[in-house]
């Protein structure tokens, strides 16, 4: 079963590494190629300069069974691997790079998401 997500994150809701960090207000899957493309559009926005942490690591597989298969004979094979996030569930945060780099750089990751994110500041 795919399993429900309900309610909201209870763990990885605060900035821990970084100074700035991206929140997920949505709840959905992200998957690894999505994960994987939203790291590199922030490494090439900043130029490999700074530091990057990924907080979310897609550890759930998914199955899915090849077209024009015949119903029955088994469950399909692994298709992907996806981390489930819940709204409050940081899902990137940066550090040792300016604000307007470091917003510009998260702005272009959340375009590659499939959940509303929010930027968010540490409280420092």
């Amino acid at each position: 079963m795919r399993g429900k997500l309900k309610g909201n994150a209870t763990s990885g809701t605060e900035i821990s590494f970084g100074e700035y960090g991206l929140m997920s207000h949505g709840r959905g899957w992200l998957s690894s190629r999505q994960i994987e493309a939203a790291r590199r559009s922030i490494t090439h926005y900043t130029q490999r300069g700074g530091r990057l942490w990924i907080r979310v690591f897609p550890d759930k597989p998914i199955t899915k069974k090849p077209a024009e298969t015949r119903m029955g004979s088994g469950k399909g094979d692994v298709f992907e691997y996806v981390a489930t996030v819940k709204p409050g569930r940081i899902l990137f945060e940066m550090g040792g790079v300016s604000r307007e780099i470091a917003l510009a750089a998260l702005r272009l990751a959340a375009y590659k998401l499939p959940v509303k994110t929010k930027i968010i500041e540490k409280n420092s």
